[in-house]
């Protein structure tokens, strides 16, 4: 079968790297896959390489945002699928939604990474209602495929998407593959013990609650962030008085070393998707303490895990967790195995050719 994989770019983020993890699995099982971004400056530290296998392609070397930018994005996409007859475009993120809907792209789903609902809460009141009327038009006229339960719920609570035009397929692991890549040396990493965050700099990553919360921790360790330098992060630190005590590791195309290594992973998101990073450190055999945000987190963290979900925007108890958690034991096989067992990438890619083959 041929696919066409649609995203913004390659940036370092985790709607991002599960595209290009379905690409390169969707390869590897022998089909024909586009991978195609709709801007590319080039290759930067902060970024994820084409994904192997695939056939890459750039729209632009950088893309205009707003009206006329996303109608010449979509001219050069539809010059480029005139070329080709996928059996599936998918495209993920909404500016990619948007560039495929303009292009009339056919056999077009949207994957939907996020819940979107909380993004549009974080707006002032006018420009939220115009955002939910754009989503509620773009989402409402073509299949979806959300990466969790918890975002399809929100796609129809908040968007009034019917449940015959939302189907659930979850992000890619091969928890083996994950292991191996967390075996690499990695001379970066502190001796000393540490404590990880991974994720961009930005207002629902939180880095504000996590910081306050290891503050008033007063744990032994070093806290590592995983995230490309940022002067209002760096600015952050210092209100909080950790310039000792908290290192700013820049983007990693490879965690997992950091993961493996680290004592404890925190996610004190105010809303995700399927946060990836849970999924790897549990691969890696790392403890980890999630904010209990819409959505995903609750999703993968059952049974015995789930005593590690906490309230979101609460210092207390995310201090109270982080402490708790670096003294207990790390999670046990059995628990691990039944938390990874829904995000098998095999399983996924069994979801994305059956897709692929319907009527639509």
């Amino acid at each position: 079968m041929k696919f066409a994989l649609l995203t913004t770019n390659l940036a370092g983020g985790g709607a991002e790297k599960a595209l290009a993890k379905i690409g390169s699995g969707l390869a590897a099982r022998g089909h024909d896959v586009d991978f195609i971004v709709c801007e590319d400056a080039g290759l930067h530290a902060a970024n994820y390489a084409p994904p192997a296998g695939c056939s890459f392609h750039a729209l632009s070397a950088r893309a205009g945002h707003g009206w006329l930018g996303k109608r010449r994005l979509a001219w050069r996409l539809q010059r480029l699928l005139a070329t080709r007859q996928h059996d599936l475009l998918v495209s993920t993120l909404p500016f990619a939604d948007v560039v495929a809907a303009l292009a009339r792209a056919p056999r077009h789903v949207c994957r939907i990474a996020n819940t979107l609902s909380a993004e549009i809460a974080r707006l002032p009141a006018g420009k939220a209602q115009r955002r939910a009327a754009r989503y509620r038009t773009l989402y409402g006229a073509r299949p979806l495929v959300a990466v969790s339960q918890g975002v399809a719920e929100d796609m129809r609570s908040h968007f009034d998407i019917a449940a015959e035009r939302m189907r659930v397929i979850v992000n890619p692991f091969d928890p083996a593959a994950i292991r191996v890549l967390a075996a690499e040396p990695c001379a970066a990493r502190p001796n000393e013990p540490y404590i990880l965050h991974v994720g961009r700099f930005a207002a629902q990553k939180r880095h504000d609650l996590l910081l306050a919360a290891f503050a008033q921790a007063a744990l032994p360790h070093t806290l590592v962030l995983l995230t490309p330098p940022d002067e209002r992060l760096a600015a952050l630190i210092a209100q909080n008085g950790l310039q000792r005590r908290v290192a700013i590791a820049d983007f990693q195309a490879n965690p997992y070393p950091w993961m493996a290594g680290a004592d404890l992973l925190v996610l004190c998101s105010d809303h995700e998707g399927l946060p990836n990073v849970l999924i790897e450190a549990l691969a890696c055999g790392t403890r980890v303490v999630s904010t209990d945000c819409p959505s995903g987190p609750r999703e993968i963290l059952g049974g015995e895990l789930a005593q590690w979900l906490v309230p979101c925007d609460n210092v207390d108890a995310l201090t109270t967790a982080m402490r708790a958690a670096v003294a207990a034991p790390k999670p046990g096989a059995d628990a691990v195995a039944a938390a990874l067992a829904p995000y098998d990438a095999e399983r996924a890619l069994d979801a994305w050719e059956a897709l692929a083959r319907e009527s639509f």
